[in-house]
């Protein structure tokens, strides 16, 4: 079946929404489903240049003629994702809201920060880390999207969408959240850890669809991995945002932010060990390797692969024992990985 799960090779922020924006134009795509939280965000560039960052609907709700879904392991934050309806204009006809998604109310932000886990290891305290604990609980105290008088006309059974499309034939991408370094059952960072699985059959479950319908499994790391501010674990290899703008020849500030607390992210040099473990679990048919540009400032400005991001990308499939099949830079595009020539560019 045609099914394509798309998922991070590290601590999340790799340009997964980049990536699903991406195939969802290559693909002719249907449909793209969002699983997972408001705890994390995707970024996407749209067809006009826009920037837009999402923490509910998935990257591909910028594209015209491409159904969003929002599967039934998923958790809503109503205000932000009613904010994104508003933003893009959504339908009912454009988006649907599984009825088993959960909410993150009030009293699931309370209770996070009651834990004090952004003390501990640098939660988001967006709730969602206490809603999955509420559903699981079963005592009553998780509460669903069909609450919501405002979403009821988006909510709709995901599964039979899907269903129906992939029977026609259709392509759909399932975005799964975060990274693998941060999966509660895989990671070696625990607890220093999400909440929930990130792994791409964990992507595909909250999702509501068939291992057997999968025929392509999309894994996307970055040049140099990171993880949100604050005591939020470790990091091998930890440097600084200036350390890499120097190396690269930079002439202008290249530090990140998350984007959902605002804060200044941490980063590291490649880990090949991190990736190499979630090519085991994953078992990906394509790897996408983003930042590239971040080697050598010459492809800001030309937009060409130069001789050092050629060699930093050999290195990488040297060190992973894997081939990459998609580069990508700060713009929107992506670019098979050739075998190397000074004329190819990226995008």
């Amino acid at each position: 079946m045609p099914v394509s799960v798309v998922v991070g090779g590290q601590y999340g922020s790799e340009g997964k929404g980049k990536v699903v924006h991406w195939l969802a134009q290559a693909s002719k795509a249907a449909a793209t489903v969002r699983v997972g939280g408001p705890n994390s965000g995707h970024t996407v560039i749209d067809t006009h240049g826009a920037r837009h960052v999402f923490r509910q609907v998935p990257a591909g709700a910028v594209l015209r003629g491409v159904q969003s879904l929002i599967g039934p392991g998923s958790y809503i934050d109503p205000e932000v994702l009613l904010l994104e309806i508003r933003q893009l204009g959504l339908t009912p006809n454009r988006l649907s809201i599984d009825p088993h998604a959960v909410l993150v109310t009030d009293a699931a932000r309370i209770r996070e920060r009651e834990s004090r886990l952004e003390e501990r290891i640098g939660s988001t305290h967006s709730g969602t880390g206490a809603a999955v604990l509420m559903r699981a609980a079963r005592d009553g105290s998780g509460r669903f999207v069909t609450e919501i008088e405002s979403l009821r006309p988006f909510v709709h059974a995901t599964s039979e969408r899907l269903r129906q499309l992939l029977d026609n034939s259709e392509r759909v991408i399932v975005e799964g959240t975060q990274g693998f370094g941060l999966s509660l059952i895989h990671s070696g960072a625990y607890p220093f850890v999400t909440s929930r699985d990130t792994s791409a059959s964990a992507a595909l479950a909250e999702a509501g669809l068939s291992p057997i319908d999968v025929d392509e499994v999309v894994l996307v790391i970055r040049t140099f991995p990171i993880r949100v501010g604050g005591n939020s674990g470790s990091l091998p290899y930890e440097i600084d945002w200036s350390t890499i703008a120097a190396e690269g020849g930079h002439d202008h500030d290249l530090s990140e932010f998350t984007s959902v607390t605002g804060r200044l992210r941490r980063v590291g040099r490649f880990d090949a060990g991190l990736v190499r473990q979630a090519l085991v679990v994953n078992a990906p048919s394509i790897v996408v390797l983003n930042h590239v540009d971040y080697i050598d400032h010459a492809a800001c400005a030309t937009g060409l692969v130069t001789d050092r991001m050629a060699e930093f990308v050999r290195q990488v499939e040297s060190e992973i024992g894997r081939r990459i099949d998609l580069v990508g830079t700060n713009r929107s595009d992506l670019v098979r990985w050739p075998s190397y020539r000074s004329s190819a560019t990226v995008a």
